[in-house]
């Protein structure tokens, strides 16, 4: 399991360091190539399975696709921002910070609902929300979409995070790999975890569930991964992001008729970048922790913006206006 961990961190951060950026273009026209983002977390199933089943590579032709994995929305939006990711999966906490900041990124779809599952190791004493005073929780990211999750919570219950001069300690940018590392020697009591770590965590070593992924803040609505791209990208490359979507909307129906397959192409996936597999258990039991799904809630994406600023994570009050944009989705799903 170390040498599992450790090769997921190396590969996340070769991932980070291997841009590709959008293909070159000889005047106007379609690019030759797209660079596609992806997490190596079970509800980015759509993205895996469209790459692994090469959905998105027959719809876009002869335009070449380039895989990108990432460990963590942060570094997803910074490769965005910086040009060198045309389009890709995300979780929307990231998604909507950067376009509250004035980013150019727009939704396209969402991916996955659910996926969320808050944990504590096993002997950290915590049973219920209401134990983690005084205790310790990572995230995969400051601000990220679990982390607001776990956060509006435990606020409601009168707590808060160290960052807000709280008892709850944070420790953030914590690659999902790496929470089972600190699980097993101690060095956290609890986790708000993407799936399939949150069940790995549980079948693997023990912990316990303290929140199922249901009954977190927004847990059924709440698109724990959409599909974005830029406005900028989206305008210049309309036949390209068209191609996506298409690919995409393949991978979610591949999904729900063939789940076996699915997790095995998971694993597959995994296994390229790691040369290890994840227990079928954890991915079958983490699999009934999600619904793949392109149903954007726009109302429980704002919901979420607004419980970010309530918890100071954003500076103003939000207005989405303009973030998603599922137009051509709907135009693809009625054909």
């Amino acid at each position: 399991m170390k040498k599992f961990l450790k090769t997921v961190a190396s590969v996340a951060l070769v991932g980070m360091l291997a841009a590709c950026g959008s293909g070159n273009t000889s005047g106007e026209g379609t690019a030759d190539s797209v660079s596609i983002g992806y997490f190596p977390n079970l509800d980015h199933a759509a993205g895996i399975v469209g790459m692994e089943k090469s959905f998105f590579q027959d719809e876009l032709g002869e335009v070449e696709a380039n895989f990108r994995d990432f460990p963590n929305g942060n570094d997803f939006i910074e490769a965005l921002d910086a040009g060198t990711l045309d389009i890709g999966y995300v979780g929307p906490g990231p998604a909507i910070n950067y376009f509250l900041r004035g980013g150019d990124v727009v939704v396209l779809s969402a991916a996955a609902n659910g996926a969320t599952l808050i944990v504590a190791r096993e002997d950290a004493g915590i049973e219920s929300l209401e134990d983690f005073d005084g205790k310790s929780f990572c995230t995969p990211g400051n601000g990220c979409t679990h982390n607001v999750q776990l956060e509006i919570m435990l606020q409601d219950l009168g707590l808060q995070s160290n960052r807000l001069g709280g008892t709850v300690e944070h420790q953030s940018r914590v690659a999902p790999a790496n929470m089972v590392a600190m699980f097993e020697q101690g060095q956290i009591d609890a986790a708000a975890a993407p799936e399939p770590w949150g069940t790995y965590l549980v079948e693997e070593l023990g912990a316990k569930v303290v929140s199922e992924w249901n009954d977190v803040f927004l847990g059924e609505t709440l698109a724990s991964v959409v599909l974005v791209t830029s406005k900028r990208f989206m305008e210049e490359q309309p036949e390209i992001v068209e191609a996506v979507l298409k690919g995409h909307i393949q991978a979610v129906d591949y999904t729900h008729e063939n789940t076996e397959d699915t997790l095995k192409a998971i694993n597959d996936s995994l296994y390229n970048l790691t040369q290890q597999r994840l227990p079928e258990s954890v991915l079958e039991n983490a699999w009934q922790r999600m619904v793949v799904t392109t149903d954007t809630h726009a109302d429980a994406l704002q919901a979420w913006a607004d419980a970010s600023y309530q918890l100071n994570f954003i500076e103003d009050d939000p207005d989405l206006t303009g973030f998603v944009d599922t137009t051509k989705l709907e135009e693809l799903l009625k054909k």
